[in-house]
């Protein structure tokens, strides 16, 4: 996994996993790995899935990278606890994979949380063989 600051601001961590490398062949399988880690999880809730792809080729005014061939979203929750109503502001997760032509990438917002960050990495560190 590597973290890095996407446009200067927002703390995301990333991998990209050639498709010869990876334990599935589609955005979906990879989504439904996810979904099921969250339903195993003991905290995490599993919200939806959001085809991104689908949603932004269908705008007059959407673009998408040539080099993206499909883009779905796992959205999830770990909020076990509401400390302050400012938490909610930083919630729900989410996990974003894209489809490339001979690779996936996967990548995330950073959590408050370190546990939640740690759990999302192994996730998508499962994703390669």
């Amino acid at each position: 996994m590597n973290s890095l600051n996407f446009k200067d601001k927002y703390p995301i961590n990333t991998i990209e996993i050639s498709k010869d490398s990876s334990n599935f062949n589609s955005v979906d399988a990879i989504i439904e790995h996810i979904k099921a880690k969250v339903l195993e999880h003991p905290v995490a809730t599993y919200i939806a899935t959001f085809d991104n792809y689908e949603h932004t080729s269908s705008l007059k005014v959407g673009e998408i990278d040539k080099k993206i061939i499909n883009a779905k979203i796992a959205i999830f929750c770990f909020g076990k606890e509401i400390p302050t109503p400012l938490v909610l502001g930083v919630r729900p997760r989410s996990i974003g994979v894209a489809e490339l032509e001979n690779s996936f990438v996967l990548s995330f917002l950073e959590a408050p949380n370190q546990n939640a960050n740690d759990t999302m990495k192994e996730w998508c560190k499962g994703v390669k063989k």
